[in-house]
């Protein structure tokens, strides 16, 4: 929008000096007089039972504060609601444990004077494991007597719906997943030939239209096997934290991508209400999804603090992170898809089997089969699913959670479809891809789909062509030169952009600044500041004469979402929206109560409100708010908003025009967010290594509102799925349990040498008409694209029959190519 000056220009954001010149402290970084040094004791066994601990001599040494065991947390009790619709269950990760079900789950920990002592002191503990069976392969827990990774099963089984309660009665009692075992036949492994995930039993199956009339008018089916990896979330600031206890309260110094949301987890964790807990946290070193609400861990800190009534500093190694770090899941897939000959999916049939790890069911299954659906629009669908519990690190939300691995699994399906069809591969992408209100996902109470906002996809696809010279690059794809050859390719993804229903709060002063209060998290999007610059453009307040509040919890922040799942931007600019339309009309009030006229004659623009040649600057209005009271400075505050930013807003009553409002405006459909990529690679075929030489994508995310914040998202979240696509994934010893890859240089994130020279973006900028900012998330949508624009080109360079799990690396192509068939094993996990 052309007539803004804060939304949709660049700007310098107000951390960016501190990050860099190193005055940004994170949650390593702070000292506390007395403190003491935290460190944890690691299973060496993938699956054990501790049947003794000898802490003594550990106990006696100088300097050793503090010993902590399982014994010392809060107990669970089995289906209590703990809140925010968490039900206890003693089969989820507590933080410390007497049965590891992996290798490097924290056993007890240690607090001492420094990390020294503390690390001799773990040494001096003795500790006598029984073993218990385990599996580290999904598809090997499933084969008829193979061992389960838990003692209760080896496949997480949701309950069926709860039948509806009678009129008056009481609620039906809900109940979370259970663990129970499910083992496939010989006869369903003897069934799949050829490297295919034999279709056995599943748990959780959904169906969208006819898939037997769907596959009768394809003219080509393919059936299709592809194994994904398994990925830690890696980023670079460990799961670090600082805890200590003053007056009651604990205060926590932790690295969370959700400043106000960690309260209420890090109380569940430590056993308090949320009340006492106060979060700090204005810098994150990144999260990916790890860090939602912080990580569980943090009880450890705290709980060490309280036993050792001392500050507790319990800093993660590299080598601890990647044990208790989190990944994203592996999907085994096959799916089975019928295409027309323009192209048009007819039928899509998939069944996946989900690396779920030992502890919580990941939601990986279910967001797969809902983003293939939105994003290839099949005229029929169905979609079965297993999650397996294995006994390697815990899973949880990795950018682009099951997104990235379903469009993982179909992007070389499509390219592969396109070649058989002799079609271009964008036009393949485009007659499949959503537009409008489009439906996605299984069919809801009332036999209808869910649908989307809004969906340009097929604009950004046409932008994207145009872009990258997709039809001048077309010609030399696939021709060899000398030992190399390159080849293009082009891939599609989409994800979550947008919750709702949070609040904003925001002050003017009686100097005329624009107080801004911020519970988002600052783990590197700027979305922490990004949002609130909607309230001083809807109020005309200049960008430096705002003052954004964030990273303390203490500092009286409001009820705001997670920064997870793409939401902030959405959710936030919406909140944002709402407190400045409310101070907006009580500046209006307040001009019309001291100069006369009616409210609705007035204008805000330029730091004041005027009509008729009569004016308030904004700080004559903010002195006038203090002096009626009531609404317009505080005292009185909305019935709707949260509880939490009720209690920050009554704190901050009295300091000059408050506005502060939940977020009520509607939305008609699902907010998501939508990537095209392209990409040119070129392969060695003599060596099989190979580079991505030139990557465009093209956003459709709503309205811009950082441009610069938003072309680092974009081309961040594309470098996240050339790593899945390079080289990151776990190798396992299959017989010991333990895992071979786990530094940086063993499962290698991308970097800036693996980038092309060349990598552009852009976006639409179209308003999504559901929300007034018209601004949707960015933060995942990018990943898939980026994965499936290279493999498709590498596909396109070497042939659709090189490869069918994912990482695509050397060795794998260059033993492929030697063969004339895929040489690595073809459903073995973790090699």
């Amino acid at each position: 929008m052309p007539e803004n000056k804060l939304v949709g220009h660049n700007y310098t954001t107000p951390d960016l000096i501190a990050k860099v010149t190193g005055k940004a402290k994170y949650a390593e970084d702070y000292r506390v007089d007395g403190m003491l040094f935290a460190k944890l004791l690691l299973s060496p066994m993938p699956h054990a039972r501790v049947v003794r601990i000898d802490t003594r001599a550990a106990a006696a040494m100088p300097g050793v504060k503090a010993i902590l065991t399982v014994d010392d947390l809060p107990p669970v009790v089995e289906g209590a609601n703990l809140g925010e619709g968490i039900i206890a269950s003693t089969l989820s990760e507590r933080g410390l444990t007497n049965e590891p079900l992996y290798v490097g789950e924290p056993v007890l920990a240690v607090a001492a004077v420094d990390e020294a002592t503390a690390t001799e002191a773990i040494e001096k503990i003795q500790i006598d494991f029984e073993p218990l069976p385990f599996v580290v392969d999904p598809i090997e827990s499933l084969r008829p007597g193979s061992p389960n990774a838990r003692t209760q099963g080896n496949v997480w089984v949701r309950p069926a719906p709860a039948p509806a309660s009678q009129p008056g009665g009481p609620a039906p009692a809900s109940s979370g997943p259970k663990v129970e075992e499910l083992k496939w036949t010989a006869e369903d492994f003897a069934a799949a030939k050829d490297g295919q995930l034999p279709l056995g039993k599943h748990t959780d199956e959904w169906q969208a239209g006819d898939l037997e009339a769907g596959f009768k008018q394809a003219d080509l089916v393919l059936d299709e096997t592809f194994v994904g990896n398994n990925t830690s979330h890696q980023p670079l600031e460990t799961r670090t934290a600082m805890a200590y206890w003053q007056n009651g309260k604990l205060y926590m110094h932790c690295s969370t991508q959700s400043t106000m949301r960690t309260v209420s987890a890090v109380a569940r964790w430590v056993g308090i209400d949320p009340a006492n807990v106060v979060i700090i946290s204005e810098y994150t070193g990144g999260g990916f999804g790890s860090k939602g609400s912080s990580s569980v861990f943090t009880a450890v800190a705290a709980l060490l603090s309280k036993k050792a009534n001392a500050p507790v500093m319990m800093r993660i190694t590299r080598d601890d992170e990647h044990h208790i770090g989190r990944a994203r899941p592996a999907m085994h897939s096959r799916v089975k898809v019928g295409f027309k000959k323009d192209g048009r999916i007819t039928a899509l049939d998939g069944l996946i089997v989900v690396d779920n790890g030992p502890y919580d069911v990941v939601s990986d299954s279910r967001s797969a089969g809902d983003h293939i659906s939105l994003c290839y629009q099949p005229m029929a669908m169905r979609w079965r699913s297993l999650t397996v519990l294995t006994n390697t690190p815990p899973r949880g939300a990795q950018r682009a959670p099951g997104g990235l691995q379903g469009n993982a699994l179909m992007a070389p399906v499509l390219a592969k479809a396109a070649r058989k069809l002799g079609i271009d591969e964008v036009a393949i992408h485009r007659i499949n891809a959503p537009e409008g209100k489009a439906p996605f996902g299984a069919l809801n109470a009332r036999g209808k789909q869910t649908y989307v906002t809004s969906a340009f996809l097929k604009q950004a696809l046409d932008k994207g062509a145009e872009l990258f010279r997709w039809e001048e690059r077309k010609a030399r794809s696939g021709k060899r030169v000398g030992s190399k050859v390159r080849g293009i390719g082009v891939a599609v993804s989409a994800y979550s952009a947008g919750s709702m229903g949070f609040d904003g709060l925001l002050v003017i002063k009686p100097d005329g600044r624009l107080m801004i209060q911020s519970g988002i998290g600052n783990l590197g999007t700027e979305s922490v500041f990004d949002v609130h610059r909607v309230a001083a453009e809807l109020l005309g307040v200049p960008w430096e004469k705002c003052d954004v509040t964030w990273g303390n919890t203490s500092k009286n922040v409001p009820n705001t979402c997670g920064q997870g799942g793409s939401q902030t931007t959405h959710a936030m600019t919406r909140a944002a929206h709402a407190a400045a339309t409310d101070a907006k009309k009580k500046l209006q009030e307040i001009a019309a109560k001291t100069l006369g006229g009616s409210a609705e004659s007035y204008q805000v623009a330029n730091e004041r409100v005027s009509s008729g040649g009569r004016s308030l600057t904004f700080a004559q209005a903010a002195q006038k708010a203090i002096e009626l009271g009531g609404k317009y400075d505080g005292h009185e505050l909305p019935a709707d908003i949260n509880n939490y930013t009720k209690k920050s807003a009554t704190a901050l009553a009295g300091q000059g025009l408050m506005g502060v409002a939940r977020d009520n405006y509607g939305r008609d459909g699902t907010s998501k967010s939508y990537v095209a990529g392209f990409a040119e690679v070129e392969v060695d075929v003599e060596t099989g290594a190979y580079k991505v030489l030139d990557f465009v994508a093209v956003a459709d995310v709503g309205t811009v509102i950082h441009p610069r914040n938003l072309g680092g998202q974009i081309l961040g979240g594309v470098m996240l799925g050339f790593g899945h696509a390079y080289g990151q994934h776990w190798v396992y010893d299959q017989h010991y349990g333990v895992p071979l890859a786990k530094r940086f240089y063993n499962t290698k994130p991308p970097t800036i040498l693996d980038a092309p020279a060349n990598m552009q973006w852009a976006a639409l900028d179209l308003p999504d008409p559901e929300t007034p900012v018209g601004a949707r998330g960015v933060g995942e949508s990018p990943v898939g694209a980026g994965f499936g624009a290279v493999v498709n080109a590498i596909a396109a360079a070497v042939g659709d029959e090189i490869f069918r799990r994912a990482p695509v690396t050397a060795d794998t192509i260059l033993m492929a190519l030697e063969a004339g068939r895929p040489m690595h094993e073809a459903l073995k996990a973790n090699v």
